[in-house]
């Protein structure tokens, strides 16, 4: 690589890293967020002929923002390994289509889908998507014994007080919705006292299948997504740790460009070092 290849990436990466750089890439997408707020108005022709020039200035913004992160990562091949790369570059890609004739619904979609480019810039948001995305597979398990349970209370309600109310208990399909609503809270007690005015005892029906729902398999859900939270949040602190400078802040790239530089002219000088030497030597063993 020519220094001159060199010496642009690293002013890319120099702007790339830069904070002024980072929140305007921030407040142009907030910027697309509210033009797709305005759209969804009835507008004059003239103000919809300004809110079309400004979309198209946003994705070129992103398109030139793509292309500075792109050219200023060092290392090309690894550059789509990176999930949040790649979500970036289909976004922008997408945001090209023309929001006119048969693709104009995809493109309108694929416009609404910029907003989301914010997680992508912020890492606390990455943070949180992270962890939610990691805590899906034991979330599954939970989901999966919480229908178990909504099936076996179904199957109970539709044999107990299909007679009563056929339109809530009729069979196990609309008994799994009629749970539904008792563990949303949306109006339980007037299933409930339906019920009770035929079998008294129906309460206990009622309240140990909301404190199975309601209590225990929300909690397990929270629960799950708080230990991985708390593991992905110490992986993070551990990445940040074995970026850090002194003091243990966090390396800047910029930090990182110049020990690269110096480690570079040190070893530039050792290979020189023996030649001195050399010359040193020779020098000594010349007759005088």
């Amino acid at each position: 690589m020519s220094s001159f290849v060199r010496q642009a990436q690293n002013r890319l990466n120099k702007i790339d890293s830069s904070p002024i750089f980072q929140w305007s890439v921030i407040t142009v997408i907030v910027l697309s967020a509210l033009l797709i707020g305005v759209k969804t108005h009835d507008l004059p022709l003239e103000a919809v002929k300004i809110l079309g020039f400004l979309d198209s200035a946003i994705t070129v913004f992103f398109v030139f923002e793509l292309s500075i992160r792109f050219i200023a990562f060092k290392d090309k091949k690894t550059f789509f390994k990176s999930g949040w790369n790649v979500f970036d570059t289909i976004i922008v890609i997408g945001s090209l289509i023309p929001a006119g004739g048969s693709g104009i619904l995809l493109a309108r979609l694929l416009r609404v889908f910029r907003v989301l480019r914010l997680v992508s810039m912020v890492p606390e948001l990455r943070l949180l998507i992270n962890a939610l995305i990691t805590a899906i597979p034991r979330m599954g398990y939970i989901a999966l014994l919480m229908f178990v349970i909504f099936y076996i209370y179904a199957a109970v309600g539709s044999i107990l007080f299909n007679q009563i109310n056929e339109t809530l208990w009729g069979d196990v399909s609309i008994s799994m919705l009629t749970l539904f609503r008792v563990a949303t809270f949306e109006d339980w007690t007037d299933v409930m006292y339906e019920t009770m005015a035929v079998h008294p005892m129906s309460w206990i029906y009622y309240l140990t299948f909301i404190f199975l729902t309601a209590f225990i398999f929300l909690n397990m859900m929270v629960g799950t997504i708080l230990e991985v939270m708390g593991q992905e949040h110490e992986k993070f602190r551990a990445e940040a740790h074995g970026e850090s400078g002194e003091g243990g802040e966090p390396a800047s790239r910029a930090q990182i460009e110049k020990l690269e530089s110096e480690l570079q002219e040190i070893k530039a000088l050792l290979k020189a070092t023996p030649q001195l030497h050399d010359n040193t030597a020779r020098k000594l063993d010349e007759p005088r």
